[in-house]
């Protein structure tokens, strides 16, 4: 019988969520790619991409935490053989999160303009910010079901039918793209960083409608919502609303980095754009391995066999880290070209080529933190991974940055603070699972 934690069971399971990961910033790099090489005010539409861009992956990451939380609560269920248990619970979770989304939508669609001058946008960024963010917006509904659904897809050790959904969904973004920023001369007209927008409703329109085939097609789950409410709900909320506060903490972090960058200017804010997305594509890319050991972590606590789950932890790591040095090695060789794939200003591509060995240089850092992120979510280990972010964000980001803002270092001091920040989170993660799991598992 094939072990749970050997190569091809790891790489099952990560590959496509690496696939699946990389789908949705790589959404993001799209926009930026071709609302930066626009002729007409290309700096400021950029700069106004970044910031809607961070807040909307700020409010999406903290509302669809339910997601591992669901992905957890499965997982564990599945590895104890009583998935029988969660039936109910699942259209419960996913309802909770439709009707969440409403609300995050009505609180923040119509205070656009307070909240992007909360991150020092004015003028054309500020105007270029609410009609983008206006039209993204709508899109919440539509993600968090769907992050909802690949909770699921997770939590049954299946991370395929997530990935052909985000395949299918920047598919259609990259097309519309193109489409509708620039136009065709005498069919579409040339809608700018609006048609950016459009394109980006249109792709989460279509990974909902295939989550949901695959949902109901392929898993043992409905949607047919129980008026008694599933015991398990409430530890599954408890569960979700740790990692929201840990997820704002961590959005707090990329709301201060933000808001410091556009102050120094539009060419410092259109250049930390560029290095934040390309930061999360990475992010999300290392990622795959701690969805891995998200769903097979879970697995084995719920089946309590912890010395595979030491195993896991051991070989998830090494995957990881690998992954991150060939990206910091790809990099390396087209470091002078990658800056010009969004944006031709040359002080923008200045300001990026200063600072973007920083992003390569924490990517061994972040693989650990991340992998170890995703083992903690499986176990249910939410309390922890709250604590832990806050520490991280208050007592090592904001200090880093505050410090290095007053000696006048701008987006390096910003890395500077971000790289800090990752050395607390991964130190604390590996310190807390040696400590509670080495011991068990003998």
């Amino acid at each position: 019988m094939e072990s749970a934690v050997s190569f091809k069971n790891i790489n099952r399971i990560a590959i496509p969520a690496i696939i699946a990961g990389i789908a949705e910033p790589l959404i993001s790099l799209t926009d930026i790619a071709i609302i930066g090489n626009v002729e007409n005010n290309s700096v400021e539409a950029l700069a106004a991409a970044g910031i809607v861009g961070s807040f909307l992956s700020a409010i999406i990451w903290i509302v669809a935490q339910t997601k591992t939380a669901i992905s957890a609560i499965v997982s564990q269920h599945l590895g104890a053989n009583r998935l029988h248990a969660v039936k109910t619970l699942i259209p419960q979770a996913i309802y909770f999160n439709f009707a969440f989304s409403l609300v995050i939508y009505a609180t923040t669609a119509f205070f656009a303009e307070a909240i992007f001058s909360a991150y020092n946008a004015e003028g054309l960024i500020l105007q270029y910010s609410e009609d983008y963010y206006q039209i993204r917006a709508l899109g919440y509904p539509l993600t968090l079901v769907t992050f909802a659904i690949f909770g699921v897809f997770r939590g049954l050790q299946n991370t395929l039918w997530a990935m052909k959904c985000s395949l299918a969904g920047a598919a259609v973004n990259v097309g519309l793209d193109f489409l509708l920023v620039y136009g065709v001369d005498g069919l579409i007209p040339a809608m700018h960083l609006k048609g950016a927008a459009y394109a980006s409703l249109a792709a989460q329109s279509t990974m909902l409608v295939m989550a949901l085939w695959f949902f109901f097609k392929k898993t043992p789950f409905h949607l047919k919502l129980s008026l008694n409410i599933n015991p398990r709900l409430k530890g599954l909320l408890l569960m979700a609303a740790n990692l929201f506060v840990r997820t704002a903490a961590l959005n707090f972090a990329i709301y201060l980095a933000n808001a410091y960058a556009t102050d120094y200017g539009k060419n410092y804010i259109a250049a930390q754009s560029i290095l934040m997305n390309i930061w999360l594509f990475f992010s999300f890319f290392i990622d795959g391995y701690a969805n891995a050991g998200n769903a097979i972590g879970g697995k084995l606590l719920g089946a309590r066999d912890y010395r595979n789950l030491w195993e896991l932890s051991k070989k998830i790591s090494k995957y990881a880290v690998l992954i991150a040095f060939m990206l910091m090695a790809i990099c390396g060789l087209f470091y002078n070209q990658i800056g010009l794939v969004f944006n031709k200003d040359v002080s923008v591509l200045a300001i990026f080529s200063s600072v973007f060995w920083i992003v390569l240089l924490m990517q061994p850092v972040n693989a650990i933190a991340f992998m170890f992120d995703g083992i903690f979510k499986g176990l249910g280990e939410a309390k922890y991974l709250r604590n832990l972010l806050l520490v991280a964000t208050f007592l090592g980001f904001t200090p880093a940055l505050l410090i290095s803002d007053y000696y006048g270092l701008k987006l390096y001091g910003i890395w500077i603070a971000f790289f800090v920040w990752m050395l607390i989170r991964s130190a604390g993660l590996v310190i807390k699972f040696r400590r509670k799991y080495l011991q068990k598992e003998v």
